[in-house]
């Protein structure tokens, strides 16, 4: 049966309770958690092979070359974890005048030149060393199962994998592997990755070292000089993750955790650092008055995290002063609750991605985001062990007068990235562990999404299928179709310069969010999926 696809209706979401729970983008990644759980494994175990079968299932947003951030609770504390690719050591801004020109301001959006060493594996294999109870070839066995045997398209993946195709059909590896009959897949049409089913195998038979230094980083090597790349075996071989302390602010009697730089999660705790100086719960939910001042608090947070947030050593100015309570009790007075405006980054005092997550009955939870960045990445996929490869280094600056002059491409250095897992705590104990997905939308959902929790009481399930606006640059934002009318409208009248827009699968992010609603062992979670996506949340 040739079926219609499209759906005229309105389709809702109700929220998952259930003791142990896993949130993703893709049904069959969040069975592959589940599984893991059914199997007397933790969290994190959930979490891991949720993220391999999400590089299969979802290839338009992540892949076995993704970079990747995780915040987890162990049932004790908080830990984060930065698995974020450094720059290949021959990377100068010389390397990048010498092949594109004395004018160039960044590294290329596709092609080898943009892919910095991956980090997704590295982060799965640390998590579950250091947290994980079930052996690590386990965690890797759904992904290779779905990789082999194939799995239907689903209709959101579809939409996105056949508007990437013109663009990327000509890189090299793409076509073998992302258009096997000449052409992006069909919805309903089977999809086999069996080169990448081979990187899966050889990554759970050597606990990721085939991939950091052995034979899958020998054939990117070989891959790379074939291309024009320089990417080397001895770049892999050198990369670690790095665990981190998770930045925090206080907002409504709970507190926000974020990943630190060289991430945007500081963007969200600025914005509600911002907000905190006024009354949003008095205010009507979807009105004018609300959604003006959260996108203008946005604004202000951008300003200064397109500044000054890179590598943290390179920095020149800390976090602790971009979140100064006086520093951001003296933005908040910029905001005119009556009219938009474009605002320049302060001074603080001196001195297309894929999010998941799990929670299980004895209280661990984990927060986890992966992603190729823009669309399937560099474009990019070596052929051997179907590695599909990110395209972070577009991220760097190769010229030293930028607006953020921190964020200049090094060997060995970390570009400013956009993808950022979130926590929240109350008094020092988990509540929700959560993200929303797609480039500069991320942080941006952190703060509207909470703001619907927090100030108005929305469940987790509503807040993420509320209606999203999505600040671009200027004056101008994009904003969901499904927003009312009359805001719309009174946002034109502030001076928002604005796009209504129906394609919300990049454009205003995709969340998952779990709630812990009292004791994991009694009560339980309170889980909810995006539906901008094609995913579910699961639980026993």
């Amino acid at each position: 049966m040739n079926f219609n696809y499209s759906n005229p209706y309105l389709s809702t979401r109700l929220p998952v309770f259930a003791r142990n729970v896993v949130s993703t983008s893709h049904p069959l990644a969040a069975q592959a958690g589940l599984r893991m759980l059914y199997n007397g494994g933790n969290a994190v175990d959930a979490a891991v092979a949720a993220a391999a079968a999400m590089t299969i299932c979802e290839p338009v947003s992540n892949g076995l070359g993704s970079d990747s951030f995780c915040i987890l609770w162990d049932g004790k504390e908080l830990h984060g974890l930065n698995a974020s690719g450094r720059a290949p050591a021959a990377w100068t801004p010389e390397y990048f005048r010498r092949k594109y020109g004395q004018d160039v301001a960044t590294p290329p959006k596709r092609g080898f030149d943009a892919v910095t060493v991956p980090g997704a594996v590295s982060s799965w294999v640390a998590m579950s060393e250091r947290f994980g109870k079930l052996p690590f070839a386990d965690l890797m066995q759904p992904a290779i199962e779905i990789a082999e045997r194939g799995y239907l398209l689903p209709v959101v993946v579809q939409q996105k994998w056949a508007a990437a195709t013109p663009e990327l059909q000509s890189l090299p590896g793409f076509a073998q592997a992302f258009m096997p009959w000449g052409r992006a897949p069909e919805v309903g049409e089977l999809f086999q990755f069996k080169a990448a089913a081979r990187g899966l195998r050889a990554i759970a038979q050597t606990r990721g070292q085939a991939y950091y230094g052995g034979e899958i980083a020998q054939a990117i090597e070989r891959f790379s000089a074939t291309h024009g790349g320089n990417l080397m075996a001895s770049d892999f071989a050198a990369y670690q993750p790095e665990w981190v302390k998770p930045i925090a602010k206080d907002y409504r009697g709970y507190t926000l955790h974020e990943i630190p730089p060289n991430g945007q999660g500081i963007a969200a705790l600025i914005a509600l650092g911002i907000l905190g100086h006024f009354d949003v719960a008095g205010l009507p939910v979807d009105g004018v008055d609300s959604q003006h001042l959260q996108i203008e608090a946005m604004k202000l947070a951008f300003a200064d995290v397109y500044r000054f947030v890179a590598e943290p050593s390179s920095m020149e100015v800390s976090v602790d002063q971009m979140l100064d309570n006086a520093y951001l009790a003296s933005r908040a007075k910029l905001i005119d609750l009556k009219k938009a405006q474009d605002f320049g980054a302060g001074n603080p005092v001196k001195g297309g991605t894929i999010y998941l997550t799990a929670a299980d009955e004895n209280g661990m939870m984990v927060s986890f985001i992966q992603s190729n960045f823009m669309g399937f990445g560099s474009g990019c996929v070596e052929p051997t062990f179907g590695i599909s490869l990110q395209n972070r280094g577009h991220g760097f600056s190769v010229d030293a007068k930028a607006a953020n002059p921190a964020n200049l491409v090094a060997p060995g250095k970390r570009p400013f990235h956009t993808i950022i897992p979130a926590f929240l705590t109350k008094d020092g104990q988990p509540v929700m562990s959560y993200g929303v997905m797609g480039a500069n939308m991320q942080p941006q959902g952190h703060m509207q999404t909470l703001v619907r929790m927090l100030d108005y009481g929305q469940n987790p399930q509503a807040a993420c299928d509320a209606p999203r606006w999505r600040y671009n640059a200027g004056l101008e934002i994009n904003v969901e179709s499904a927003l009312d009318a009359q805001t719309v409208q009174g946002l034109a009248e502030r001076g928002h310069r604005m796009e209504v827009i129906n394609d919300s699968y990049q454009d205003f992010g995709a969340g998952q969010f779990i709630w812990r609603a009292g004791d994991p062992k009694v009560e339980g979670y309170v889980a909810a999926s995006d539906a901008r996506r094609d995913g579910q949340a699961v639980g026993f």
